[in-house]
């Protein structure tokens, strides 16, 4: 395990205990600190004297010295009701040089967003344009002491990814933050909260679905500095081309309850950040894959039939059906259905789970092709080679080429068309760093992954236009691949690739440690859980989540199908309670020892859940579990879904003194529901 990413979340952020009915709200200090933001771009502060909020160097020279004799124009419209785009442009009068800064401010939430985007409208070849920042801003010196950063782990499919880390960022210290080989969430996560010593706080975000990298620099002499932006940048642009910079999400936040901020920013996730598929709001999703007993290309048009007549005897009722890799001859690329073992195409499947009122999931992997596929064949100008070479031979689809990203667009468009898909699902195995920097030129450092992050963007939104209301999946590798412009288009049905063949139950913790860390960050998120018969309900409700999958041979018989149904249908009760706000209630371990719990509450619906986990050498065989966000004043009904055993307390009780919670078995984990009581 990585040390210094394992320290456990102080008592703090457990432990805080805000006896509070209403919703996680901004205070006017909070929006008015928003706003304060927003006059860099709104027009109450001017461009000349105040900080942009974006750097970089042209010609050698720092953008700050250079954008105020440039030509320049504001505009404003108004997006909807919460929301007001502004856009700021500033033009070089000798080389045309465009840089657009576009922000967006809300009303609704203490948070302004922007990205910087720089064109070339000369005939000629631009200067070098280096260390692109989306973000460059300065907290002032202060006596008070160290600015604390919060955030927590990325993924790489092992047992502390999002892992919760805490570090003070005392005078002379520099802390920098970059992903692992392109993809945004690879062991990295660009997500922050930094507290200041002045009682402040503000939560970043950085939207880059490349190889980003932020700076947290607090000099003793001139405070705090934080950058942001793509990690290497040292281009000239042709005529008409255009880059960008990450974009940049800000909250702002008061006091010392970091774990109001983390609501506050899970609403503001919910309302204005995940995709609304049809215009609605996110709903928990039960889906169900068979991947892991066929195997990669032996997966049949029979196969998937069985197991779906099977679950369908059992009385269990899912929202998807989920076909994964290999239902294409070959490897990736070879974007075409196996006839030998789909003869009717994956529209029979589709028409199948149609007629039993599921939808279809289908995986697919467009960036990455072997050289002899259909991907491969029909984009020679846009296959991108690995610098040092890929073991497999795997190329990068470059999707900053117009043609190709065109014509993979069509293709998968086609696909989903012709087989009935309802739920695209797109996976990313690759690194894409080794490919984007292996194709870049000495004075064009940084272009490939520019354009092509440009390029898998619009892949997206012209999907999402051909097919208004279709959820797309972002698995990358698991949850690599998770920053905010994602988010944007997709929801991840997988957070981690770190998943339970085997049952052991040290897996099972790993999943309780992904949801405690993910949780405050990413509201929406799924796993699959293999069934286990030796510890069904252990493991079941350590992969609980908004989107639960299935996983499970349902020839096997020896499954214990009134148990499982029941675990299903406990989920169920309680699925809608990871939509609410999230309360750590014991600090992050992942030690056998340690108890581990959580809650989710929904302060409007007056409901909510509990879920502790016993570890096999924990002592205790009880947990005193001190809940949050609920009114004082009113009698709540808990109670316990394994025995149907009921308490009623009043709001006050349940967060002075808690609820105790026996737990029995070693492993074992309990399941508490609490409802206002009419």
């Amino acid at each position: 395990m990585r040390k210094s990413i394992l320290l456990a979340i102080l008592a703090l952020l457990g432990l805080s205990s805000a006896l509070q009915a209403e919703p996680p709200t901004a205070t006017p200090d909070e929006m008015a600190e928003a706003q304060r933001w927003a006059g860099r771009f709104d027009g109450a502060i001017e461009p000349q004297t105040g900080e942009p909020g974006f750097s970089f160097l042209y010609g050698g020279k720092p953008s700050a010295e250079l954008l105020s004799a440039w030509k320049f124009q504001r505009t404003s419209r108004r997006l909807d009701a919460q929301r007001t785009e502004h856009a700021l442009s500033y033009e070089d009068p000798q080389s045309k040089l465009l840089v657009r800064w576009v922000a967006v401010s809300y009303n609704d939430f203490p948070v302004v967003e922007w990205t910087a985007w720089l064109k070339n409208n000369g005939k000629e070849d631009t200067s070098l344009i280096e260390g692109l920042q989306g973000l460059d801003v300065s907290f002032p010196p202060d006596d008070l002491g160290g600015y604390v950063l919060r955030g927590s782990t990325g993924d790489h499919n092992v047992a502390d990814s999002y892992a919760p880390y805490e570090v003070t960022l005392w005078p002379n210290t520099k802390k920098t933050f970059a992903p692992d080989g392109g993809r945004p969430c690879d062991t990295a996560f660009p997500y922050f909260n930094l507290a200041m010593p002045n009682g402040k706080g503000m939560i970043m975000a950085v939207g880059w679905t490349g190889q980003w990298a932020a700076t947290f620099w607090h000099r003793a002499d001139r405070g705090l500095q934080v950058t942001a932006g793509q990690e290497l940048t040292r281009l000239y642009l042709e005529p008409g081309e255009e880059i960008r910079t990450p974009l940049i999400a800000l909250m702002f936040w008061e006091g010392n309850d970091v774990v109001r901020a983390q609501n506050l920013w899970r609403r503001w996730m919910f309302a204005h950040n995940l995709p609304h598929p049809g215009g609605k709001p996110l709903r928990p999703l039960l889906t169900f894959c068979d991947y892991g007993f066929y195997g990669w290309a032996k997966n049949t048009e029979e196969g998937e039939k069985l197991f779906i007549d099977e679950l369908t005897r059992q009385g269990i009722q899912l929202d998807y059906w989920w076909v994964d890799a290999g239902w294409f001859p070959g490897g990736q690329g070879e974007w075409v259905v196996a006839k030998d073992r789909f003869p009717n195409g994956l529209k029979a499947i589709s028409d199948y789970v149609h007629e039993r009122n599921m939808g279809l999931i289908v995986w697919f992997e467009p960036e990455s092709a072997y050289p002899w596929s259909i991907t491969a064949r029909n984009n020679p100008q846009a296959m991108l080679k690995s610098m040092p070479p890929e073991p497999y031979g795997l190329e990068l689809l470059y999707l900053g080429d117009l043609k190709a990203r065109e014509w993979i667009t069509n293709h998968i468009d086609t696909i989903i068309r012709d087989e009935g898909v309802d739920f695209y699902r797109q996976d990313m195995n690759l690194s894409p760093l080794s490919y984007w920097r292996g194709s870049d030129a000495p004075n064009r450092l940084g272009i490939h992954e520019n354009l092509h992050v440009q390029g898998y963007l619009a892949f997206w939104d012209e999907l999402l236009r051909r097919h208004p209301g279709m959820p797309i999946d972002s698995c990358a590798g698991g949850g690599r691949r998770n920053d905010i412009e994602t988010l944007r288009r997709a929801i991840p049905l997988l957070r981690s690739d770190y998943q339970d063949f085997q049952g052991h139950p040290q897996w099972a913790i790993g999943n309780q440690g992904h949801t405690y860390g993910i949780a405050s960050w990413i509201p929406y998120f799924g796993t699959g859980v293999y069934y286990n018969p030796q510890q069904t309900i252990y493991s079941v409700r350590s992969y609980m989540t908004p989107a639960l999958g299935l996983i499970c041979d349902v020839r096997n018989e020896e499954v214990d199908w009134d148990l499982y149904r029941r675990m299903i249908g406990q989920w169920r009760q309680v699925a809608d309670s990871y939509l609410g706000d999230y309360y750590p209630l014991t600090p992050y371990s992942l030690d056998e020892k340690c108890w581990l719990a959580w809650q989710f509450n929904r302060p409007e619906q007056g409901d909510g859940m509990v879920q502790a986990f016993r570890r096999k050498q924990t002592d205790a065989d009880s947990f005193q579990a001190k809940l949050h966000g609920l009114d004082p004043g009113t009698t709540y009904t808990v109670t316990d879904l394994d025995t149907s055993a009921t308490i009623e307390s009043t709001g006050r009780e349940l967060m002075d003194r808690g609820v105790s919670i026996p737990v029995a078995d070693e492993p074992g984990a309990a399941l508490l529901r609490y409802q206002r009581k009419q």
